[in-house]
């Protein structure tokens, strides 16, 4: 279990992120046009995991546009934005941003995937919502890099996460 801060008052994850050196879990995520995706879909790709709350805040918002655009430069590598957002909220705001170099990716069926990556909310407001993190897979879906972001409404170490690809 983690602590981390929202508005800078303490709240929990669920667990640890998965361990730098080991397999990523396998996930069962739903995409904006409503079907669903495993980590196997992407075999062979390095994986950026944009994990966070709701694309319906600033900070998040602003994590999947900058994603979006350093995601544009990258070869064999694919941005993945993971909330428990709905598929429809996803689609609208790409839409509307125009942003067409990330994978939207909801959890809201089932919150397996914050469970099983240790990253859910367990109390305060957010309950139940993903925390922020960047998770890094090499093109075996091995764990290269982690970050749990200290405080929500801070945004995570882009360069740090996108210097291990």
């Amino acid at each position: 279990m983690a602590t981390i801060t929202l508005g800078g008052n303490p709240i929990h994850t669920s667990g640890e992120l998965p361990k730098v050196g080991t397999k990523a879990t396998d996930f069962s995520l739903v995409k904006t046009d409503l079907s669903t995706v495993t980590l196997a879909d992407f075999s062979g790709s390095r994986l950026v995991l944009n994990i966070f709350p709701s694309i319906d805040t600033g900070t998040c918002a602003t994590s999947v546009r900058k994603f979006n655009e350093k995601a544009s430069q990258l070869n064999n590598t694919k941005v993945l934005c993971i909330s428990r957002d709905l598929p429809f909220a996803q689609k609208r705001f790409c839409g509307a941003e125009g942003l067409d170099n990330v994978v939207n990716l909801s959890d809201f069926k089932t919150g397996s995937f914050g469970k099983d990556y240790g990253l859910e909310i367990v109390d305060g407001i957010f309950g139940g919502l993903h925390s922020r993190v960047v998770i890094v897979l090499d093109e075996n879906g091995a764990v290269v890099y982690t970050e749990q972001v200290a405080e929500i409404g801070d945004e995570p170490n882009y360069e740090s996460a996108l210097a291990t690809l």
